[in-house]
């Protein structure tokens, strides 16, 4: 019975949309102002992002354990996740900003526009995670999820070029960089070692 609920696509939703609905929460009832909500709302989607990503790199550093296998067969229930949290994020920021001029002001702040690129790049990827599109996009669909690397870099600039704090970002994106590293360096020895 427990192993059901543990394994339930639905727990691991509601465990991921829980911060959403603290957020909510705080915006409906004036608990906390639109710019601490924006952060917060940012911050969970490139956790979720991270931890995705880092799902692959994981499974080869830790062979043959369950909770990388575990991850693998749900990583796109974080990568949704990621994109529902931007999606918030950028609720947030029109309800702060209230003004489409403001908004437009700023769009040649690198700050801005790494941001709203990282979003735009997430859309796809989140159109597509549904079982029919990756069944009709095939290899197409592995291809156009590599893009997630392109909207990663993104976010880590967004993130530490609008706030100039490169520690809380430092500690998400440092161990990502490092398990990536170690993915990459294992596929090159094994592809050297390989035999032809």
């Amino acid at each position: 019975m427990l192993r059901r609920i543990i394994d339930s696509p639905y727990t691991l939703w509601a465990l991921l949309a829980l911060p959403s609905f603290f957020m909510l929460k705080d915006a409906l009832t004036f608990q906390m102002g639109y710019s601490a909500l924006l952060y917060e709302s940012g911050e969970w989607s490139a956790r979720l992002m991270i931890v995705a990503m880092a799902v692959t790199p994981l499974r080869m550093l830790f062979k043959g354990w369950q909770f990388p296998s575990w991850l693998l067969k749900r990583r796109r229930y974080f990568g949704v996740a990621a994109f529902g949290y931007g999606l918030l994020h950028f609720v947030f920021f029109l309800m702060r900003e209230g003004d489409l001029a403001y908004i437009f002001a700023d769009i040649g702040q690198t700050w801005m526009w790494t941001g709203w690129i990282a979003f735009l790049v997430l859309v796809p990827l989140a159109v597509t995670s549904n079982n029919w599109s990756v069944r009709a996009l095939g290899r197409r669909g592995k291809r156009l999820q590599q893009l997630v690397y392109f909207a990663v870099m993104l976010a880590l600039a967004h993130w530490v070029l609008h706030r100039y704090n490169f520690g809380p970002a430092l500690l998400w994106f440092a161990p990502l960089a490092l398990l990536e590293l170690y993915r990459i360096r294992l596929n090159f020895l094994r592809s050297v070692l390989q035999p032809s």
